[in-house]
């Protein structure tokens, strides 16, 4: 085999791998389409949605049976139970040899890990997750921390990474919030192609889920029907995936659990064909999210058996069965040897995976799964520095009305909840604390968290500090109250912190599987929170949450409101960096905070009809706008300009402002650009994000912004399902949230109606320069 041709890496990788197929038998081919997951737990306690009734546990003997063929993929070497990281390399790469050693083709598998708030492995370094992202607006930052966990992965001899998730919020009830960037697609988009920038420059794939519509899912239930209209998914929906694809550069696509309109993601070829693949050029894998092709036949009932269930994925256009082997093995074997299964398709899948493998250089001779060092730091002080910063950037301040914050260095502060003193307060589901840890109690949490409680008598060593929980984060137990009332009767200003315990399938209050009824704080908190405010002392609520809560009850009576998003492992600094002032607040809501609990679901992007009218007594205003945030300096936005107010539907357009710092901190504003379009021929949102610039500045220093917007930015779905440019009025407003425009350019598209094909464009071009 050393001198076939798809040895020879001076052919193309589709030569060689058309040369390599040519010469596997069916089971080999079959063997390149699916992942095992070694350790995983089969009862009931695991970390898959029914791991439990699939049968993921095999014995030694049957693994080496299993591999004689090949193997496509090795599930989670890192991720399913605590394992010291050099250990797991090392661990790895004997698999690796294994797998290599018993084909005849010596293919190693292509060995996958989750990634969403870091490398989810113990000792590795626990990011904030994507809703924290979103609020910091800062698309290089990102992308920085995605290099980083990139090279984490690549170290420990792992290929590719499950995220970013790109999932559109449109029900902040559901659980898996914390993993969406935002409920905006512009914003999401951005913010995940940065993301996939950064892994992909490691050498590591990105995998774009959950694709596509998981997040419109009825009564925001996990993995329930989707019953999105055309244009939702195409305008909403699908935006950051395109955009992820075609300016990200992912290479692997992962099919979502959900059904849209009775069809189920995974069994549907419009989707992972037609559009995935001939509309937008796909080139690499789909794969499976866990256990998604079983699904087809145990939960959404479209597949009669395994079998079946197979054929459908494959027609679809699943190249990768997901997390182990149960469709993809033995029984689309049978049926392809029956002749129920055309093997060609089995032959385009095995291609893809194949070509995949070649560009990793896992089909080359020299290949080697021998990791580079023998020590490996997943937590460096380097990605601590880098994780500070993140949280920094994403912890957003609400409310500031009285000046209450920052807290005076010597002030008597009473801090109070049952979110203050946890580290997991910090950590969202899909980090390894809170999503493998929980399962092994006796394993030290292997990186250092600081507590907001510890780390805030770091920040003001001056300061008393005192502390009572409270109450639980779900226990309905209010007899801490007493002490808690007393401490906050005691100081100056009480820190409330509040807010959700990550888990899995109803093991928390936010993360996969931890729905809500509605946005009510978790278990007695609201009423911990009415105790505190009513004893008269000026209350900071601080929320560590993975979704937004529902604060209209206490509108007025709250000192200051600090919003952070299970900010990471360095969050409890962060925080109270931003309490004490070292850090000056920059965050901006990349959800929409609602006034009342219920009313949902209930994003910034409605039609008129969803605003708030004299038709209907509810109004649905949220208590805090998309993209709001404050800062402890000011700032102004002036000499606005533009260069026309008529362009064709295929013209340029440029507008742009001077910033400036006029307060006596440094401090970074978020400059956003949003559209309204008067009348269309369909509804349309009343307001859109369409670009964003943080601009970072010194007291009295200034920057001029400038937007560089094209007509194909207001485009939108027809009723004939055309994406179109149409004529007529448009606004472009720039404000500091959706709801606080400070400037508007009102602009006429003159033409014709202009139909955009897949090389429309995607973003808003933004230059920051140096004022006039």
């Amino acid at each position: 085999m050393t001198t076939a041709p798809w040895r020879d890496p001076a052919l193309s990788a589709a030569a060689r791998v058309a040369d390599l197929l040519s010469r596997m038998t069916l089971q080999e081919k079959t063997a390149q389409l699916y992942g095992v997951w070694v350790g995983a737990a089969t009862d009931g306690d695991g970390v898959a949605p029914h791991q439990h009734d699939m049968a993921t546990d095999r014995t030694a003997g049957e693994w080496d049976e299993l591999i004689t063929h090949g193997l496509g993929q090795l599930t989670r070497s890192f991720g399913t139970a605590p394992v010291d990281p050099a250990l797991g390399a090392q661990a790895l790469a004997r698999a690796q040899r294994r797998i290599a050693g018993a084909g005849r083709f010596g293919i190693p598998a292509v060995a996958h890990e989750e990634c969403l708030a870091g490398f989810t492995a113990w000792r590795a370094t626990a990011y904030p997750v994507p809703l924290a992202w979103g609020a910091t607006f800062d698309p290089p930052l990102v992308e920085e921390m995605a290099r980083r966990i990139g090279r984490d992965l690549r170290s420990a001899g792992v290929h590719q990474g499950l995220a970013p998730v790109l999932d559109v919020v449109r029900d902040p009830r559901w659980g898996r919030v914390e993993e969406t960037i935002g409920e905006d697609p512009y914003l999401t988009g951005t913010i995940g192609t940065a993301y996939v920038r950064g892994l992909e420059s490691a050498g590591v794939i990105a995998t774009l889920k959950h694709f596509a519509g998981y997040a419109s899912s009825a009564g925001a239930r996990n993995l329930a029907p989707v019953r999105a209209g055309v244009r939702e998914i195409a305008d909403v929906t699908l935006p950051p995936f395109e955009m992820a694809l075609r300016e990200g550069g992912a290479r692997s696509v992962m099919a979502a659990y959900n059904e849209t309109d009775g069809v189920p993601a995974s069994a549907d070829p419009g989707l992972l064909t037609e559009l995935l693949r001939s509309e937008w050029g796909f080139t690499g894998t789909v794969v499976a999210d866990y256990f998604g092709i079983g699904f087809l036949q145990t939960l959404h009932r479209v597949a009669g058996s395994p079998a079946q269930a197979a054929h459908a994925a494959l027609a679809a256009g699943i190249d990768v069965e997901l997390p182990t082997v149960k469709c993809y093995g033995t029984p689309l074997v049978e049926a392809v040897l029956a002749g129920e299964v055309p093997e060609e398709l089995v032959d385009r899948a095995a291609r893809r995976v194949l070509l995949q493998k070649c560009e990793l250089g896992l089909l080359d001779e020299d290949w080697t799964p021998e990791p580079a060092t023998s020590h490996l730091d997943l937590d460096s002080p380097g990605n601590r520095a880098l994780a500070r910063r993140v949280a920094e950037e994403s912890v957003v301040l609400l409310d500031n009305p009285d000046g209450v914050l920052p807290l005076p260095p010597d002030a008597r502060v009473a801090v109070v909840g049952p979110r203050a003193a946890d580290a997991l307060a910090m950590l969202g589901c899909y980090s390894f604390p809170s999503h493998v840890l929980t399962h092994h109690p006796e394993v030290p949490m292997g990186i250092e968290i600081p507590t907001l409680l510890e780390a805030l008598r770091t920040e003001l060593p001056d300061a008393k500090v005192t502390f009572a929980e409270g109450c639980g984060v779900t226990d309905p137990d209010t007899a801490g109250f007493e002490e808690a009332v007393a401490r906050a009767s005691e100081a100056d200003v009480c820190l409330a912190v509040l807010g959700d315990r990550a888990g899995l399938f109803g093991r928390g209050t936010s993360g996969e599987g931890c729905d809500v009824t509605d946005l009510r704080l978790p278990g007695v908190q609201a009423e911990l929170l009415d105790a505190l405010v009513a004893t008269g002392v000026p209350v900071v609520l601080v929320l560590l949450t993975g979704r937004p809560y529902a604060l209209g009850r206490w509108a007025g009576r709250l000192g200051a409101v600090v919003q952070a998003f299970f900010p990471g492992e360095e969050g409890g600094p962060a925080v109270a960096g931003a309490l004490s002032g070292r850090v000056n607040p920059s965050g901006r809501l990349p959800v929409s905070v609602p006034r009342d609990p219920g009313g949902q679901p209930w994003t910034y992007l409605q039609p008129p009809l969803g605003l708030a009218g004299e038709v209907s007594n509810l109004d649905p205003t949220p208590q805090y706008a998309f993209g709001h945030g404050r800062s402890y300096t000011s700032f102004t936005w002036d000499d606005f300009q533009g260069t026309a107010s008529e362009i064709p539907t295929d013209g340029t357009y440029a507008l742009s402002l001077t910033v400036r710092n006029t307060g006596a901190r440094a401090g970074a504003d978020v400059v956003q650009l949003y559209l309204h379009d008067p009348v269309a021929s369909v509804t349309r949102p009343d307001v859109r994000l369409i670009g964003y610039q943080r601009v970072e500045l010194e007291p009295g220093e200034a920057r001029r912004v400038t937007f560089h917007f094209h007509p194909d930015l207001s485009s939108f779905t027809d009723r004939s399902g055309r994406r179109v440019v149409e004529p007529g009025e448009l606004e472009l407003r720039v404000g500091a949230s959706s709801a606080d425009v400070r400037h508007t350019a009102r602009l006429q598209l003159t033409g014709s109606v202009r139909e955009l094909g897949t090389d429309r464009r995607l973003r808003c071009e933004t230059e920051v320069s140096a004022p006039a």
